[in-house]
């Protein structure tokens, strides 16, 4: 899903809030109008004042009333008539349920009049509102802004068919960019070139041809390519378990997703981590400085050690954390006379673990032990760079080494924890590491994240093999 949605979709909280805002000042001054007061006299006095002090309340039980109606999901887009119903029925649920509370509380204002022309008023402008948005989505669109870019593969009928729908209809936010009649090893050469250059975004599969292991190959390539894989055929032989389905123009699309750190997972995920991390620097800070001054006071060099590791869809970032070894540690890493022909403890893995490891200074050890060398990643975490929960960022060298399957895990933003650092940290091989973390990325709940959060200090304090 792009930002520019995800922005969109996000923005119409807001935009709904203040529509149920100005609907109950519409319906306050439409039963003070004189027209309508002459038609039904008024026997109450209810001050406009008051009247706004509740509204800001009052309008949460459209919010809420309009989730429960799947009016913020951004699992597919929806037809401009089913949305209308949907807007309907929340608002109508939220007037019942604003109803069946002044009927045992006559304590705010008792004008059936007013909440009967609340309900229409809300309807109408929810409605406008949300009109108003797609229209600018839409516009957008024209101005290249938020367009998928497509790429179909295959060269049936049902292929014409959806690039006749793509050309024809440019208001669905798809734009053709190109067309293979099958997923060889040139067509894979081609797609890869040009992703490498931002010329696509997505890849939609319009054939039902393609062998399993055709669709593999097309899994494992739109994971390191980081593109989007869709699907618009009977290809459910193909083992598929994290899919989204939707329509362009009466066309059924499987969508196969990555991650359920998407739309509002991929929000409900950053306002926690930017709570949390804000949460843990301000209760950590003694230990921050106590910290610094241990190792700038113990040896020579920085506080900090800052380098580039790859983050989220294969982009490196600067990573830095409290130093923990000697000054120029980098320099002797392949050195193994320096390193007295230390093994490497993760063998077969592009990470390399070494035990006992000269270059890791007495301070430096003991933070590693408690990883208190890694709590400055809380302000990775914090401008967005990282997550609290995720994959373990690596550096540019490993990533290159690493298969198609392993690059699964550049899908989302690394972690300072995650299920490989609580189910057994560096003692897991590699591979079951990568498996762990793909389990997380496809399996993602806001609780899962919770609950990891809190196995971490058990698994801090849990001695390794390692060490």
């Amino acid at each position: 899903m792009k930002r520019s949605e995800i922005a969109i979709s996000a923005s119409l909280v807001p935009i709904d809030y203040l529509m149920v805002i100005l609907a109950g000042i519409a319906s306050y001054f439409f039963r003070y109008w004189e027209p309508i007061r002459n038609i039904r006299p008024i026997v109450f006095n209810l001050s406009f004042n008051f009247f706004t002090s509740w509204m800001w309340l009052i309008a949460v039980i459209w919010l809420v009333s309009f989730a429960i109606a799947g009016l913020y999901s951004m699992s597919s887009a929806r037809r401009p008539i089913e949305e209308i119903g949907r807007i309907i029925l929340g608002c109508s649920t939220a007037v019942m349920f604003l109803m069946f509370i002044f009927f045992f509380s006559r304590n705010l204002f008792d004008s059936r009049f007013i909440i009967l022309a609340g309900w229409v008023f809300s309807i109408v402008f929810i409605i406008i509102g949300r009109g108003i948005v797609r229209f600018i989505q839409r516009r957008l669109y024209f101005v290249g802004v938020g367009v998928h870019q497509v790429v179909i593969i295959g060269g049936s009928d049902l292929s014409r068919e959806v690039e006749d729908v793509i050309k024809h209809h440019p208001k669905t936010g798809y734009r053709l960019v190109g067309r293979f009649q099958s997923f060889d090893t040139k067509t894979e050469a081609e797609l890869a070139q040009a992703a490498k250059v931002g010329r696509y975004d997505e890849i939609l599969v319009a054939s039902g041809h393609l062998d399993s292991k055709q669709l593999e190959r097309l899994s494992d390539f739109s994971y390191v390519n980081h593109v989007t894989l869709k699907y618009v055929a009977d290809i459910f032989d193909f083992p598929i378990s994290n899919f989204n389905i939707s329509t362009i123009s009466g066309l059924p699309i499987v969508e196969l997703k990555k991650t359920r750190l998407d739309g509002w997972g991929r929000i409900n995920k950053r306002i926690f981590d930017i709570i949390v991390s804000a949460v843990l620097m301000i209760i950590l800070s003694p230990v921050f400085l106590i910290a610094a001054l241990a190792v700038k006071l113990s040896s020579r060099g920085p506080v900090f050690f800052s380098y580039q590791r790859i983050g989220q869809y294969g982009r490196p970032f600067r990573y830095f954390k409290f130093r923990s070894m000697i000054k120029d540690a980098h320099k002797y890493r392949f050195d193994q006379k320096f390193l007295k022909q230390q093994v490497d403890l993760r063998s077969g893995s592009p990470m390399m673990k070494f035990k006992d490891d000269p270059r890791v200074t007495p301070v430096g050890k003991f933070l590693r032990r408690f990883s208190i060398d890694e709590l400055p990643e809380l302000f990775n975490v914090f401008i967005g760079k990282m997550s609290l929960v995720g994959p373990r960022p690596h550096e540019v060298q490993e990533v290159e080494k690493y298969k198609n399957f392993h690059r699964r895990v550049l899908t989302i933003k690394p972690g300072i924890t995650g299920m490989a650092q609580v189910s057994g940290r560096s003692d897991l091989d590699f591979d079951e590491e990568v498996r762990l973390d793909i389990w997380y990325m496809e399996n993602w709940t806001m609780k899962l994240d919770i609950l990891t959060l809190l196995r971490t200090p058990f698994a801090v304090l849990k001695k390794r093999k390692t060490e």
